[in-house]
């Protein structure tokens, strides 16, 4: 057997109807792990798992705002039944900063809505999935998988993009100290952190021609990333070939940081 081989295991993807979210799914679910797909959009979550039909793991999809704690319980109740187990939790969804306002003029309303969804959402649903786990582990069957997706923003300055970076920055702190305090239940934790990749996110600044002239000299691989660049790195952290990874930020941006 593969050490690869994801059978018998479940995933929840936050944000999987989309973007980096359904690349994850997508490579999970050939990999053989069952995948519960999380999303607000029904349509977009109807569509995503028609993507993965024949696939080696079953998909489920269920409903759901992460900003709201009542919806991420209702979510990971359905996950549950559905497949009687979460091992891992990839707390994809989140929404960008848009860059449009300086930092003087932001609004408190804007700040709030950056952290309800892109840092207390991935808290509800850690937490969610983290009962589950360490539940699971008292019982014997330790493994678990937390990863969190980031930002380069979390480790260089973005302009207009304060809340956002903010938002990162803590969610790399925050997979650090899960990494610790849940070791002892066989859960690592680990964040990913994503460079220029095509997706409804980034769709507007990618289609702007100064922008894409700017950025692309300085990515050594020549091209924006695509949601599958980061099947492989979920199918890792979901094996068992990780079980001795945790507390990492794995940066994926086709070398933009180190040139």
């Amino acid at each position: 057997m593969s050490i690869f081989d994801l059978s018998g295991r479940t995933a929840v993807i936050t944000g999987g109807n989309g973007g980096i979210g359904l690349g994850i799914a997508q490579a999970l679910a050939t990999a053989g792990c069952n995948v519960s797909i999380w999303g607000r959009n029904a349509d977009k979550n109807k569509a995503a798992a028609a993507s993965m039909a024949g696939m080696p793991g079953k998909v489920d999809t269920q409903l759901c705002d992460v900003s709201d704690p009542a919806s991420v319980k209702a979510a990971i109740a359905g996950a549950l039944q559905a497949f009687g187990r979460v091992d891992g939790c990839f707390a994809n969804a989140g929404i960008g900063g848009g860059g449009r306002h300086a930092f003087i003029d932001r609004t408190e309303e804007q700040w709030r809505t950056m952290f309800a969804t892109n840092l207390d959402g991935v808290f509800h649903v850690f937490q969610a999935a983290a009962r589950h786990m360490t539940e699971r582990a008292n019982g014997g069957d330790k493994f678990g998988r937390l990863v969190a997706t980031s930002s380069l923003a979390s480790l260089f300055g973005t302009a207009r993009n304060e809340h956002y970076a903010a938002t990162k920055a803590a969610i790399n702190a925050l997979v650090r100290a899960l990494a610790v305090e849940l070791a002892r239940y066989g859960v690592t934790s680990n964040a990913i952190l994503p460079g220029w990749i095509k997706s409804d996110m980034t769709a507007r600044v990618l289609a702007d021609d100064k922008f894409v002239g700017a950025v692309m000299p300085r990515i050594p691989v020549r091209r924006f990333g695509e949601p599958a660049d980061f099947g492989g790195i979920a199918v890792y952290l979901m094996s068992g070939a990780s079980s001795y990874h945790t507390a990492d930020t794995f940066v994926i941006d086709g070398g933009y940081t180190a040139f």
